[in-house]
């Protein structure tokens, strides 16, 4: 198995280099930015697997480069910012990042959580599908076909919808379960499994995400049905292949 390649974003040089260090000890390839503008010619190689992004950079802010980026397809992103509010998560998660940690970091914690965002599952472990040609899982449901192991939509239009990795794992086990109401602890259980770090809260976000990249013509169509108190449905019959 490769090595995974984590890209540090931060200016800071007393942060960035000492956690540089720790990352690489514990068997990362790290990576160096101190800015967006240094990160993105990194990201241009292809290789990086998970970005460390600090929410308060010179120039463009960390905030502004997650958004960009991920209207293109970036890595799997983790927000490291000295802010600390509540408010500030819930941007990050919104535009499209996989998760959020305050600093200091404890760097165990860091640790296990990159490592938790460089899982995710494979089509040999998908319960209710099958895996379709070389290029792994392929699941087609009303308006778009849906490609998880590239992570991104295309709409019968031919337009490419890139897809952040938890909103990945969160469409596949809603295809995996077409039609069933799923409470949020089970929607936990079946993108992370137990231990990993996400909330209630992150999965509503995440929903919400879903909603807008999956949105149709007609407003009242929505794919992605609420249930009061339990949880959420896929409102699509989805085929494999």
């Amino acid at each position: 198995m490769a090595t995974p390649h984590i890209l540090l974003v931060e200016d800071d040089p007393g942060i960035r280099q000492p956690l540089a260090d720790f990352l690489r000890g514990k068997g990362f390839v790290v990576s160096e930015a101190d800015s967006a503008e240094a990160a993105e010619r990194l990201l241009a190689r292809g290789d990086v697997e998970v970005m460390l992004l600090d929410v308060m950079l010179p120039g463009e802010d960390g905030l502004s480069f997650c958004r960009r980026m991920q209207a293109r397809g970036s890595p799997r992103i983790i927000m490291l910012t000295a802010l600390g509010e509540s408010t500030d998560k819930v941007v990050g998660l919104e535009l499209g990042a996989d998760d959020y940690m305050t600093k200091p970091v404890d760097l165990r914690e860091l640790v296990a959580r990159i490592r938790a965002v460089l899982r995710r599952p494979m089509a040999a472990d998908a319960p209710t599908v099958a895996a379709s040609g070389a290029d792994g899982l392929v699941l087609r449901f009303q308006g778009f076909t849906f490609f998880p192991a590239k992570r991104f939509l295309r709409s019968d239009a031919g337009v490419r919808i890139p897809l952040t990795g938890t909103e990945t794992d969160l469409l596949l086990a809603l295809c995996q379960h077409p039609r069933e109401v799923l409470s949020r602890d089970e929607l936990i259980g079946l993108t992370r499994g137990q231990g990993f770090p996400i909330s209630a809260r992150s999965v509503d976000l995440l929903i919400s995400r879903l909603r807008r990249k999956l949105a149709g013509t007609d407003p009242l169509d929505d794919p992605i049905r609420t249930m009061r108190s339990d949880g959420y449905a896929f409102q699509r019959d989805v085929t494999a292949g």
